[in-house]
């Protein structure tokens, strides 16, 4: 590509558009996913015993150990939605731009 189609396309409001909300959006999940891990290791280190009661009685799993599964599961899925919507509406904008732009 030539410099002039980068310009076209950097210069187009379309491009902006989606750069501020490709943007926003990795940054909301990547703070929810942090809030919440360093929220359960902060739980963890400082009230360990909020995490220590067993799910059975008489049983040795303890609640944190679902909370921290959950999380990790939480973290895969909030991936999950980020990748479906680069694939579909992220990738029609893009797609758009680079044909008005040729």
């Amino acid at each position: 590509m030539s410099n002039e189609i980068y310009r076209r396309v950097e210069a187009d409001p379309a491009y902006q558009q989606l750069v501020q909300r490709r943007g926003r959006l990795a940054l909301l999940l990547s703070v929810t996913t942090l809030v919440a891990y360093y929220a359960f290791m902060a739980v963890v280190a400082f009230a360990p015993t909020t995490l220590s009661p067993t799910i059975f009685e008489g049983g040795t799993l303890t609640i944190g150990a679902p909370i921290g599964a959950a999380l990790i599961l939480g973290s895969w899925l909030l991936t999950g939605w980020y990748v479906r919507k680069a694939n579909t509406e992220f990738d029609q904008l893009t797609h758009a731009i680079a044909e008005r732009a040729k």
